[in-house]
């Protein structure tokens, strides 16, 4: 069992990681993609996987997709990451810019 001081070292540890925000994509083996941002990346795969695993993703191609070819056929890709100096006032502007970006670039469908 950890001490109360190992938990809160370990919280306080959690409170100051650094997050990253980005753009990534979620791929299938046949090919078809879904582009999405968010101000965490690293949260946002065991999000999106969570969803798909509880069938309660928010986007019907990609649920309908995962149910039929299975999570052993998709992978999550990191596409592009914000710098860490990013003004945080102008994180949702570029967000919007990098999705617009990468779904033109990938012809992939957009992740809510």
């Amino acid at each position: 069992m950890e001490s109360k001081a190992e938990r809160r070292e370990a919280a306080r540890q959690f409170k100051e990681r650094k997050v990253t925000a980005g753009a990534y994509a979620v791929r299938s083996a046949t090919g078809a993609g879904w582009v999405g941002v968010t101000r965490n990346l690293d949260a946002a795969r065991n999000a999106c996987w969570f969803s798909l695993r509880m069938n309660g993703h928010r986007v019907p191609s990609l649920q309908a997709a995962w149910n039929a070819e299975g999570e052993a056929a998709f992978r999550f890709e990191v596409l592009q990451e914000l710098d860490e100096d990013t003004h945080p006032m102008a994180v949702a502007d570029l967000l919007k810019a990098l999705k617009a970006e990468w779904l033109a670039r990938l012809g992939a469908l957009p992740l809510l």
